[in-house]
């Protein structure tokens, strides 16, 4: 069975040693990428309270920049993915719940 491609028409850029609008947005995209990263990390590591609530909101804002990035290549068709068949979400559904049935359980409902 062929897999159906979920994908919007391509947007031309030039294809010349300078950068283009897509090379731009995806130096962007791979910047907002390592920030994000950054300020995970950087939470984690946070011990005043008020200074998490301020890096998580710059978090925060940062994911919504990068998601935004993602959906305008998304939109001129500078990305594109296979959609899955419903044996493939099955497949991955059980391997997600024995992932689920290894971890502890804190007495907590199941």
């Amino acid at each position: 069975m062929t897999q159906q491609k979920i994908s919007n028409p391509k947007t031309e850029v030039p294809e010349t040693p300078a950068m283009n609008d897509r090379d731009f947005i995806n130096d962007m995209i791979s910047t907002e990428k390592y920030l994000s990263s950054s300020y995970s990390i950087a939470m984690n590591e946070a011990s005043h309270d008020a200074l998490y609530r301020d890096i998580n909101q710059i978090g925060n804002e940062t994911q919504d920049c990068q998601r935004s990035l993602f959906n305008i290549m998304f939109k001129k068709g500078w990305y594109s993915f296979e959609a899955a068949s419903p044996d493939a979400l099955q497949q991955e559904a059980q391997q997600f719940q024995g992932y689920t049935s290894q971890l502890p359980h804190n007495g907590g409902p199941h």
